[in-house]
């Protein structure tokens, strides 16, 4: 049986649509129907199910790729580790939210330089996107707080981030002792705010976790860079929602200060996202293990 009618047919399964694998591996559609079309042929079986959103695989589909998909990752990687052999160096495309990436991600793979890896970094905000470029080929890895669905990208828990509210010493000033509290929606209604985008994404998760109610107020500085709205809340622009990570430095200066400590502080999970199968790959193992390791400390 041609190898490369397995490797088309695994990666179909994995991408559950004809249009996502051919993009993975660089074929048009057509020749990745046509080879599809060519193994059932062969198999006297149909291994797909045609929907009016990809494809669905039958019980035969299924059980081929069980079987077949471990042995295609383990050729691949004797691939890999040959190219690392013989050149020294891979070189890791990494994916994740700016300020994310910067902070925690990097200084982890740091590390991983001297023993002959070599980054590059994208920095996408959106979930999405980022998911799309890592299913297309375009990254290694990716961190993002979605999980993504189906069997194309394999996704693990990587840390849990907290989200904290916080503004100048002098708003908080003003606000006095326990306000928030008891009237959080109404107070928001009457701060400025600043925020990463004009829907209030922090704002709004934070207000449905801590005070079960959506905010009714617009921002006042909109800057699409976290680290951008904690400058602008910390020179007194208005309040912000900001993982705790980012801010703690300047909540310990006393450049911001945290105006509630609810019992349970609301959270977002970070994803590691890689394709299935990639992990057999040394040098996104390693990136990815050195990843797991430096997050049980953040």
């Amino acid at each position: 049986m041609d190898l490369a009618l397995l490797r088309t047919f695994v990666t179909v399964h994995r991408a559950g649509s004809f249009t996502r694998a051919a993009a993975l591996l660089g074929l048009s559609q057509p020749a990745v129907t046509s080879q599809i079309r060519s193994l059932e042929r062969q198999l006297g079986r149909p291994l797909f199910l045609r929907q009016a959103r990809g494809v669905t695989p039958t019980t035969i589909g299924d059980e081929l790729a069980h079987r077949a998909a471990p042995h295609l990752d383990a050729l691949v990687e004797i691939v890999e580790t040959g190219l690392d052999e013989q050149t020294g160096v891979r070189t890791l495309h990494l994916a994740g939210p700016p300020e994310f990436t910067a902070a925690r991600a990097l200084p982890a793979l740091t590390p991983l330089i001297s023993q002959g890896l070599t980054l590059r970094t994208s920095l996408v905000g959106a979930a999405e996107e980022l998911l799309e470029g890592l299913a297309a080929g375009h990254h290694d890895l990716a961190l993002t707080t979605a999980r993504p669905r189906g069997g194309l990208l394999t996704a693990t828990p990587l840390c849990d981030e907290e989200h904290v509210l916080v503004a100048s010493p002098r708003w908080a000033a003003r606000l006095g002792p326990g306000v928030l509290l008891r009237k959080g929606a109404v107070v928001l209604e009457q701060l400025p705010v600043v925020e990463v985008h004009e829907s209030l994404p922090f704002v709004t998760r934070y207000w449905a976790a801590v005070f079960d109610s959506k905010p009714a107020a617009a921002a006042t500085v909109i800057a699409p860079d976290l680290r951008a709205v904690l400058e602008s809340a910390a020179s007194g622009a208005g309040l912000a929602v900001l993982p705790r990570y980012l801010c703690e430095d300047a909540l310990e200066r006393g450049r911001l200060v945290a105006l509630l400590d609810p019992p349970v502080p609301p959270l977002r999970t970070y994803f590691l996202v890689v394709r299935t199968g990639t992990l057999g790959l040394p040098y996104i193992a390693r990136a990815h293990e050195s990843l797991l390791r430096a997050a049980a400390d953040w």
